[in-house]
């Protein structure tokens, strides 16, 4: 007979098995609940720490573009302070051409000045107004202050007509009152352009070809008018 079989047989606890089946159980619900429980934390975390990345991106795009680092917000919070090595971002740069005359008669007698002036008008923005970029999940939002002429460099002035009445001279002060109108002239000669909203799209274009994110990327210019 073999020896083994007089052994007593162990008897199955089906109690033990139920008890060690339940706290198995527990555990891997308790452990399910702390993953439900931390995930939005842990999304949270991870959608700040990538719309971070992203600021940067944006910031790098500006600063390369228009040496400027804009104050930029993350979901209402301030991530980054504005700050610039510039005052002025010039975009779009034209000839412009102007003209003015000065007839005067006094006494019978007439004087007149003709002018014809050649300007370079350059068209951007003013950094010193508010620059700001707001970042959510789905969307980049910029705003920035319309273009506006920045200055006028005259290139050239000529005489067309010089012409001095019998006794009503052309004066000093004549000819530097109608020089000093022919800037104004082409500040608002270039104005109406339509360099301003050209250089507004310009610039759309060149930080949009920079900032690669994946999301939806708007420039909001304010609601003061295009300034001349």
């Amino acid at each position: 007979m073999n020896p083994a079989s007089l052994e007593p047989r162990r008897k199955f606890s089906w109690p033990l098995a139920l008890t060690l089946i339940v706290l198995i159980g527990a555990a891997v619900l308790t452990l399910i609940f702390l993953r439900l429980e931390s995930w939005p934390a842990r999304t949270a975390k991870q959608s700040t720490a990538e719309l971070e990345r992203v600021g940067r991106d944006v910031r790098d795009a500006f600063v390369e573009v228009a040496h400027l680092q804009p104050r930029i917000t993350i979901n209402n919070r301030v991530y980054l302070e504005k700050t610039t090595a510039t005052a002025q971002l010039a975009i779009l740069s034209r000839q412009i051409e102007v003209e003015h005359e000065l007839l005067h008669t006094w006494a019978g007698s007439t004087k007149r000045v003709k002018l014809h002036g050649t300007f370079t008008a350059k068209a951007g923005f003013d950094l010193q107004q508010d620059v700001a970029v707001d970042l959510r999940p789905d969307e980049i939002t910029v705003r920035l202050p319309h273009a506006s002429i920045l200055g006028v460099e005259q290139e050239q002035t000529e005489v067309l007509a010089f012409e001095n009445g019998f006794w009503n001279r052309i004066s000093a002060a004549d000819l530097e009152n109608e020089l000093a109108v022919l800037p104004d002239l082409a500040r608002r000669k270039a104005a109406e352009s339509g360099i301003l909203v050209e250089a507004e799209t310009a610039l759309q274009k060149q930080l949009g070809e920079r900032v690669h994110a994946g999301r939806h990327f708007t420039l909001v210019f304010q609601n003061t008018p295009i300034k001349d």
